[in-house]
């Protein structure tokens, strides 16, 4: 969501949809046309390898990219189908893919929130959950998934969703990092399904390894890593503090907020804007530094605990 400046973005991102690109060698990569304020020019579906291939978040219920990654791999063997978290963006082609190819699909496992739903709390619609979905083998962190001339690592990256993967590839310090870390703009954080504690936790997790490279699932890929999630980490330290300072001139609901702390955003993104920050406001409730009437949900008011 992009909303600051304090970020390096990069939005240069020429990539057409359905055309195959030779990002690295091993690495192709295919863009669906799916572009919204969300996916920015669409999400990136990636084929790792050569003759026996895996290919990454084989994207959204889209027929049209199914059939440009099935024609990207004509003549080779799909044995892996892997896929970073449950939004429908992401994960929906998957039958499209394993049909034809018979690939096994690894994930974390079906879509799941955060925590647990609160009564008072109505459906997030941003979220686009992938309930349907169901991997055929279920995979943790640190798990090694290995194919014909790769071999890559399972990196558990919670935070967007509860389920979200990254998958490294350690030999070239590469990891593809699904909707963790994006060039383009700062990831949603939508409860219950995300979590801002989950999230800052796995940025602190990604800054501290050897990976260089990132692939994500939209945008351009993100060179220089580590401080890019530095970056990032810095940011949402910032966005807390902002909520602090309006919380610090007296209580308020949460558009209220987004007003005060996102200046000039794309108006339709106030309603993930505020998602975000009701993740930050959770996470401030549940330290005992901001307090609220009932459950800390988006129709709440916020004010400043007692010292």
């Amino acid at each position: 969501m992009a909303d600051t400046d304090d970020v390096p973005f990069n939005r240069n991102f020429p990539l057409r949809p359905g055309v195959v690109e030779e990002i690295r060698p091993g690495v192709r990569r295919i863009l669906c046309n799916n572009p919204s304020p969300f996916t920015f020019t669409g999400t990136v579906s990636y084929i790792v390898g050569r003759g026996k291939v895996a290919i990454i978040d084989p994207g959204p219920d889209n027929t049209a990219h199914a059939a440009a990654l099935l024609d990207a791999v004509r003549g080779e063997t799909v044995t892996h189908i892997l896929v970073t978290h449950t939004h429908r963006d992401h994960s929906v082609n998957t039958p499209r893919i394993k049909g034809p190819t018979g690939a096994l699909v690894y994930a974390e496992g079906p879509h799941r929130a955060s925590r647990p739903r609160f009564e008072s709390e109505k459906h997030n619609p941003e979220s686009g959950a992938d309930r349907e979905f169901r991997p055929d083998v279920q995979v943790r962190d640190g798990d090694i998934i290995e194919g014909e001339n790769w071999k890559l690592e399972v990196v558990a990256t919670p935070g967007h969703t509860a389920n979200h993967l990254a998958f490294a590839w350690p030999d070239r310090k590469w990891l593809f990092v699904g909707d963790h870390v994006m060039g383009w703009s700062t990831s949603i954080v939508a409860p219950p399904d995300g979590s801002m504690v989950d999230y800052m936790a796995s940025l602190e997790k990604l800054a501290a390894r050897s990976e260089d490279l990132y692939f994500s699932g939209h945008g351009p890929e993100i060179p220089d890593a580590p401080r890019y999630v530095r970056f990032l980490i810095r940011h949402r330290q910032a966005r807390e503090a902002s909520i602090l300072h309006r919380l610090a001139k007296g209580e308020a609901d949460i558009p209220t907020i987004v007003r005060a702390i996102y200046i000039g955003i794309d108006p339709r993104l106030m309603n993930a804007a505020g998602y975000s920050v009701l993740a930050h406001l959770e996470d401030l409730v549940s330290r005992g530094i901001v307090a609220t009437d009932g459950d800390p949900v988006i129709g709440g008011t916020y004010r400043l605990a007692a010292s």
